[in-house]
């Protein structure tokens, strides 16, 4: 199973994926969460505290390792580089575990802009083409919404290619924009999840203004989820009423 996650920055879709990757952890299946959002915090929605992410750097900033492996000299741009670097043994080397969910963070490219063709995309796209192709544990990639990382050839394994959403125009025309970049990769349906649900009301218009497209369950407001923030845990651990609703929106997931 390959899950892609995506929507506009606060809609909660990192609470999301790292409370789905516990879940999933505990039914015994092998997790791989990779956190590919600029704003990353993927580590702290599964639980993994500051002391055990100490140390750990994006792939994109391993400037040495880049080199190495696309054979492009450090800090250039322009020059001849491997378009299809060895990916295959980065997601043991360079992973942390807890809980059963081993995490990746991917990072950005923050020295270029959208489309970039250089080394340092080339290994982010080869590392998350061999974990979509290659790999066999569940694996939840929490998107930023550009998309950046994903390609043809990528998209193509995606299971569910999932948008969380608020009550809101403005997540609503995120999740439409989202739809159209993936529509440009290939990807034939895009889910919605519904978050920070205070009532029917909230449900029911997400369901009138997203009719075009499948839901896959909600999300209700939860101050648990402020609270583990503030204690620095996952919500996961918090709260029993978002895990009755991650393993409602699981069981969609895998029958829908």
């Amino acid at each position: 199973m390959k899950i892609a996650i995506s929507g506009k920055g606060g809609v909660g879709k990192t609470t999301l994926a790292g409370a789905l990757a516990r879940y999933i952890a505990d039914l015994k299946y092998k997790v791989l969460a990779i956190d590919a959002d600029p704003d990353a915090n993927l580590a702290s929605a599964i639980g993994i505290s500051k002391e055990l992410l100490k140390g750990v750097k994006p792939i994109s900033e391993m400037k040495e390792l880049i080199s190495e492996r696309t054979g492009a000299k450090s800090g250039s741009f322009g020059g001849m580089f491997i378009l299809n670097p060895k990916v295959d043994d980065l997601p043991e080397k360079f992973s942390i575990e807890y809980k059963g969910v081993k995490m990746m963070l991917l990072g950005v490219v923050e020295s270029a802009g959208t489309g970039c063709f250089c080394p340092e995309n080339t290994l982010l796209k080869a590392l998350l083409r061999h974990l979509f192709v290659a790999r066999d544990e569940v694996v939840i990639v929490d998107m930023e919404a550009g998309l950046e990382h994903l390609s043809r050839g990528t998209t193509a394994y995606v299971n569910k290619f999932i948008v969380v959403v608020e009550p809101g125009q403005r997540s609503f025309q995120t999740a439409r924009q989202i739809r159209d970049l993936a529509k440009e990769l290939n990807v034939k349906d895009v889910w919605i999840v519904g978050n920070k649900i205070k009532s029917e009301e909230d449900r029911d218009l997400i369901k009138k203004e997203l009719s075009d497209f499948s839901i896959l369950g909600f999300l209700s407001y939860n101050d648990k989820i402020i609270e583990s923030d503030k204690l620095g845990i996952s919500p996961y651990d918090l709260s029993d009423g978002l895990r009755k609703e991650i393993e409602e929106i699981w069981n969609n997931i895998n029958n829908l």
